[in-house]
């Protein structure tokens, strides 16, 4: 006896929904990124170190969703181009931490500029409550995926 197989309805799936949602904003980003020189990956690395200074690689890997592997590629190319600087030798432990240079600090400048205009364009029909709502949605899906991956 064959049981007959019932999938997601794509047309109706909130995480298909979302999946979708955020490709597109990635796509809208590195498309204004780009001109720039700067990738996702490299923007979100400058905005952590902008917000959060000193980071180690791992943290910034972890807040860029990416592998420390690809994170430790990014900084090098980082420092050699002079936007991050790091110490030679780590201050304590083996960590060394991450500082945004004033090169890196305007080159940030104007990717979030044009990182803002997305954003601005993802909510430009949305009412300042529906904003609000959605921001609390989402916030209450990540916890919620999160509480239930502790356990894994």
């Amino acid at each position: 006896m064959s049981q007959d197989f019932t999938g997601v309805d794509l047309e109706t799936s909130l995480g298909y929904l979302l999946k979708e949602a955020s490709s597109a904003l990635r796509v809208a980003m590195e498309a204004v990124l780009r001109p720039l020189g700067m990738t996702m990956t490299h923007y979100s690395c400058l905005e952590l170190l902008a917000q959060r200074p000193g980071l180690s690689n791992s943290e910034l890997a972890r807040g860029a969703f990416v592998t420390r592997q690809s994170m430790n590629v990014l900084l090098q190319g980082l420092e050699r181009d002079g936007y991050v600087s790091r110490p030679a030798e780590a201050p304590v432990g083996k960590v060394l931490p991450t500082q945004l240079t004033p090169s890196g600090r305007r080159s940030l400048e104007k990717a979030s500029i044009a990182v803002r205009s997305v954003e601005v364009r993802m909510v430009g029909g949305m009412s300042e409550d529906e904003q609000s709502c959605a921001f609390r949605v989402l916030q209450s899906m990540v916890r919620s995926l999160r509480s239930d991956n502790e356990g894994l």
